[in-house]
């Protein structure tokens, strides 16, 4: 068993919650602040960047899930892959939004990327959970 394990799953838990708090925010802010700053289109692109924040907020409190009775390596690295995946996929949209520098929509692929890799790593992580049960 990971010792690290209980530490991961505390962490996950927390940073899923401020994820979360900060999507929010974010919706709140852009729904009120920016409504009249941004054209339509460059709107859409802010909700893109927090729905996708929220669905990966509710992933990393299932991964802290996993985690915890499993010390799941596969769990693990499935949190760390939500993480990267929200700071590049809606950091770069939030960022490209409000600068309207086009080339940072280049990055916002690896956090998808880095995203489809947490869901089937999580996935997999449950999966031998399961097994082992």
């Amino acid at each position: 068993m990971n010792m690290h394990a209980p530490h991961t799953h505390h962490r996950f838990f927390v940073l899923g919650c401020l994820s979360a708090a900060i999507g929010v925010a974010a919706g709140a802010f852009g729904a009120h602040g920016l409504k009249s700053l941004l054209s339509p289109d460059r709107l859409a692109v802010y909700e893109t960047a927090v729905r996708y924040q929220m669905y990966h907020a509710f992933g990393l409190l299932a991964a802290a899930y996993i985690v915890e009775p499993t010390a799941s390596p596969l769990a693990q690295f499935a949190g760390w892959c939500f993480i990267g995946g929200t700071i590049l996929f809606s950091g770069s949209l939030y960022a490209l939004t409000l600068s309207g520098q086009r080339w940072l929509g280049a990055v916002t692929p690896l956090g998808g990327i880095a995203f489809i890799a947490g869901w089937i790593l999580l996935a997999a992580g449950a999966w031998k959970q399961n097994a082992q049960s």
